[in-house]
């Protein structure tokens, strides 16, 4: 499924209602993580993006976990709302895991102490377009995705199931599947109050 780039953009919505039925191969799914993963831009060519793909079983613990993490932390609170969002989310056929590694930022900070402050900002800037860019890839292959933040209250758990080393921070979650849904008219913000030209 070719497209425009342009038109890749468009497409890429968030999908919340999604299901477990295959819409691509798993080496696909690798291929686009490992092809964004690749030739996303980061500052200095640090390469610190790091990511983990779970599919099945994997997958599913993911959101058992974070279901339980959350329970615990809204106690005797109604817990109906969150429930549904991770049934949905577990519904999915896989999640993807995004980290940057903070090894290599420190190590940065070290070597180019004038520009310290600027490294976990550029790192954060390289991370969301290493989201954006496997979101907006799994879009032009017929995937549904959206991307969550229950970091940092898992991040202790996936260090342990997955064995993540220590410096890999987790930023962001994209669970995805087959979307079971188009999502609703978007509303845009007038162009020249967000963009302007000087010549």
């Amino acid at each position: 499924m070719m497209t425009n780039f342009f038109e890749a953009i468009e497409n890429r919505r968030s999908s919340y209602a999604i299901s477990k039925e295959k819409v691509v191969s798993e080496e696909r799914i690798q291929e686009i993580v490992e092809h964004a993963v690749k030739y996303v831009p980061s500052a200095f060519n640090s390469q610190t993006a790091r990511v983990l793909i779970l599919l099945d079983g994997e997958h599913d613990k993911f959101w058992n976990n974070t279901t339980d993490i959350l329970k615990g932390v809204v106690g005797d609170g109604d817990f109906t709302g969150t429930q549904e969002k991770m049934d949905g989310f577990k519904a999915g056929y896989g999640t993807v895991l995004f980290f940057e590694d903070q090894e290599i930022i420190h190590g940065l900070q070290e070597a180019f102490a004038l520009y310290a402050d600027n490294f976990p900002v550029w790192s954060e800037q390289s991370s969301g377009m290493h989201q954006f860019a496997v979101w907006t890839a799994f879009a032009n292959e017929g995937l549904g995705a959206s991307l969550q933040h229950y970091n940092p209250l898992v991040d202790g758990m996936v260090a342990k199931e997955w064995n993540v080393p220590e410096t890999w921070k987790l930023r962001a979650q994209m669970p995805f599947g087959k979307p079971l849904q188009s999502p609703g008219e978007k509303e845009f913000k007038p162009l020249d109050e967000r963009v302007k030209v000087y010549k």
